[in-house]
């Protein structure tokens, strides 16, 4: 079949592998001008199946109301929630029943653990080198923390996860640059934690697809989806993305009548974007916007200490902020930000991020040199992601990953390769079909 894949980012380039590698012609769609930009940018790097674990969860709830308004908050609110966000909510609180997180959990780690062996094995058979590593360590700063976490840990020893609560002086020999002076009671060392710089791998995999004859057609934007009775047409438009106004983006899309291709099938993998695809088709996924941010800084060295940085990947669990170390840089990450846009990055985030870097490396970074991102991470009120069938001919779907799309992206393609050959997939597909809602 000759099929499109709408968005390139880590999502849509390893669906597109999947396909490929299944014979399938192929032509990616993506409105910027390169792959993994949005999304895929500049996240944590995790590759972790013990940090992937729906946010609906019987804990979450209360965590996230005694802390909703703080300037340190890990989830915040921004503005006035508006009625899509609060249908998200009353959704989400729902799926916080014990039974439905176990479930939905269960899921998601088989998908994850699917997902990071395939991810290694693309990896190592395709050569594609980029920054990775393996270990990360959970900080955990007083005895209230440490309580905390033991309730977690007991489900993780169900799901055959090496780990180890470890206390503060072993912490220290896993990372001898962690500062002497925080406060450091134990953590839990997670040895087989994969790390990896996403838009790294993104950017090698579409160059090795273009090579295998998959066509990429930046700087398109899909503007509508028609299902046909043999197919679907795809209709799209060159990308206004860098459009200096809305001035100019509306004389564009004036002047440029949209150009229809047809295909066999075609995968949404637009992430934030899927909705205004799939709605006029009577499809409807609540998709709602967790923006997330990193600041990524030059590890500094100095002759007497060669190197001042972390080893792998840290998570610090009062702020749920990560530090994660991608070759010579630091990328220091976290928030979980509702309402607001992607462009509006605000200070309080940004400092919260900067307090747990000095906290922990107060001299490893160059701080002149930061690079500041944020991105908007797709989710589902329940946490599966959207993988399947959309109910409507020849329409497939896979989005709504929300932080874990690089975590979760090469199993996800593989589930849905599979879907579409209607071959029995590996895992079980229910909990993440798009039809569930």
């Amino acid at each position: 079949m000759h099929i499109a894949v709408i968005g390139a980012g880590i999502v849509g380039v390893t669906t597109a592998h999947a396909l490929r590698a299944d014979g399938h012609d192929v032509t990616v769609f993506e409105r910027r001008g390169s792959a993994a930009t949005e999304g895929s940018f500049a996240n944590a790097g995790f590759l972790a199946p013990g940090y992937v674990t729906p946010w609906a969860s019987p804990d979450t709830p209360r965590k996230v109301l005694s802390q909703l308004f703080g300037r340190e908050a890990a989830v915040r609110m921004v503005g006035v929630p508006g009625p899509a966000l609060l249908s998200w909510l009353r959704r989400w609180r729902r799926a916080c029943k014990p039974a439905t997180y176990a479930r939905n959990r269960d899921a998601i780690l088989r998908l994850a653990h699917d997902s990071l062996a395939r991810t290694r094995a693309l990896a190592e058979d395709a050569q594609i080198e980029y920054e990775q590593g393996r270990g990360a360590l959970v900080l955990l700063r007083d005895q209230a923390e440490i309580a905390q976490v033991r309730r977690g840990l007991a489900l993780l020893a169900d799901t055959g996860l090496e780990f180890h609560l470890v206390d503060a002086e072993q912490c220290r020999r896993i990372e001898p640059a962690l500062e002497q002076a925080t406060q450091l009671r134990a953590g839990v060392h997670h040895p087989d934690a994969g790390i990896g710089n996403c838009r790294q791998f993104a950017l090698q995999l579409k160059s090795l697809l273009q090579a295998d004859g998959v066509v990429f057609e930046l700087q398109r934007e899909v503007q509508r989806l028609e299902p046909q009775p043999d197919g679907i047409a795809v209709y799209s438009v060159t990308s206004d993305m860098h459009a200096d106004s809305a001035l100019e983006r509306g004389r564009r899309s004036f002047v440029e009548p949209a150009r229809s291709d047809r295909f066999d099938a075609a995968v949404v993998c637009a992430a934030i974007g899927a909705p205004a695809l799939l709605s006029p088709l009577q499809v409807h996924l609540p998709l709602q916007a967790v923006y997330g941010y990193s600041v990524t800084l030059p590890v500094r060295h100095f002759e007497a200490y060669p190197d001042m940085g972390p080893r792998a990947a840290l998570v610090d669990e009062r702020y749920k902020v990560s530090i994660t170390r991608l070759g010579d840089r630091m990328r220091i990450a976290g928030s979980a930000e509702l309402g607001g846009t992607a462009d509006d990055l605000r200070d309080d985030a940004l400092a919260t991020l900067y307090r747990v870097l000095e906290d922990w490396f107060p001299s490893a970074a160059r701080q002149g040199q930061a690079q500041t991102w944020k991105g908007a991470r797709p989710m589902l009120p329940d946490g599966p992601p959207a993988i399947g069938a959309s109910g409507v001919p020849h329409l497939w779907i896979n989005t709504g990953h929300g932080g874990s799309g690089w975590a979760l992206a090469c199993g996800g393609a593989r589930l849905l390769a599979d879907l579409i050959a209607e071959r029995t997939p590996a895992i079980d597909a229910s909990a993440f079909s798009p039809q569930r809602w």
